[in-house]
């Protein structure tokens, strides 16, 4: 599973890009094709977590990206642009906030609002050319032989209509099951789930206007909405320690780089969340879909752990960190068994018994 990240030129997606994935470009000139990268997953459970064990290996979740190339008219009139787009499972929009008399934006001015407004609309109308083109089609057949699943993909289809007519994205509606199913090959984009990254100016990172601005709007379109200084990352990105970039933020009262609220965001678009095992050998962050039971956790692991599921021994984060000790914890009663009808919640700490 992937992200895309997309952008109007010049609003520094690149640079975030190569922040997140250590992707050095060696080409020269625009970027015609779509490149991939991988990159960490930033949780500070995961850093708590190794300093407490100290493990001899320590393991971080991953994450595909890919970054697509620029949103331009000429990309827009080929539209190879929205092949890549709908080829991912959700999408990161970088938008331009910061002011640079050096760097041109191509509307002239900087306007936040109406660059989402613009890439938005694009996505919508990628969906509705799509709608009208396989309507054409389901209408041709439906003239030479009645048949209820294509009478019943239309009434979809007209009703998916109505809805970006009202220039709101797909992923507001309810689907039904088979709903799903029956469009599951298709490449609508506007049902994937949005982020928006406001990339701003160092001096801005602490100002909320423009978030809170736009935040009524990404609630009602069910799009995620966060600011990161790509400039500001950058330099953190650069400086040689992990103790000399801890340095830099408490100089900047920040908590954390902001690229890991990013990389938990994108997590969070994809439907997944992470647990963990841990141990004097290893701590490890894994990547599990939301709702999954206990077994399916294992199978993350390994799948004869799935085969050979007997029960897992859960300890909460929290808990842990409450008592800071596996052994306090175990005193306290906080060491729970779990069968095959557990659902794993997002920051578990789990060591799976099985027998194959």
């Amino acid at each position: 599973m992937k992200i895309g990240i997309i952008g109007l030129p010049q609003t520094g997606k690149k640079t975030l890009f190569q922040i997140l994935t250590g992707h050095i470009f060696t080409e020269h000139g625009d970027q015609k094709k779509p490149t991939m990268g991988v990159a960490d997953i930033l949780d500070p459970r995961f850093e708590i977590l190794v300093q407490m064990y100290k493990p001899k290996k320590q393991v971080r979740a991953k994450i595909d990206l890919e970054l697509l190339p620029k949103l331009e008219k000429e990309s827009i009139a080929r539209g190879d642009i929205f092949k890549d787009i709908a080829d991912t499972d959700a999408v990161c929009h970088v938008v331009r906030v910061f002011e640079d008399e050096a760097v041109y934006h191509v509307d002239g001015s900087i306007d936040p609002a109406r660059d989402i407004d613009m890439v938005n609309g694009e996505l919508i109308l990628h969906d509705l050319l799509f709608i009208e083109k396989r309507l054409e089609r389901l209408e041709a057949q439906m003239k030479k032989l009645k048949d209820e699943k294509q009478q019943k993909e239309h009434d979809m289809l007209v009703r998916f209509r109505e809805h970006l007519e009202k220039e709101q994205p797909l992923r507001l509606l309810a689907l039904s099951h088979d709903e799903d199913m029956l469009i599951r090959s298709y490449p609508f984009i506007t049902l994937k789930q949005m982020i928006l990254v406001l990339n701003v100016a160092d001096g801005q990172l602490g100002e909320t206007g423009i978030i809170e601005k736009l935040r009524s709007r990404c609630t009602a379109e069910k799009m995620e909405i966060m600011q990161v200084s790509a400039k500001m990352e950058a330099e953190i990105a650069a400086l040689e320690s992990e103790a000399e970039r801890k340095e830099f933020l408490n100089d900047l009262g920040i908590e954390e780089p902001a690229l890991g609220q990013l990389t938990r965001l994108c997590l969070n678009a994809l439907g997944l969340m992470s647990f963990f095992t841990v141990g004097e050998d290893e701590v490890r962050q894994w990547l599990l879909r939301k709702n999954s039971s206990a077994p399916e956790a294992a199978g993350a692991i390994h799948s004869d752990l799935q085969r050979g599921f007997i029960r897992a021994e859960l300890i909460k984060y929290d808990e842990l960190i409450a008592h800071k000790t596996e052994a306090a914890l175990k005193s306290a009663g906080k060491l729970y068994l779990k069968g095959k009808d557990y659902i794993v919640e997002d920051g578990d700490i789990l060591n799976i018994r099985f027998k194959v």
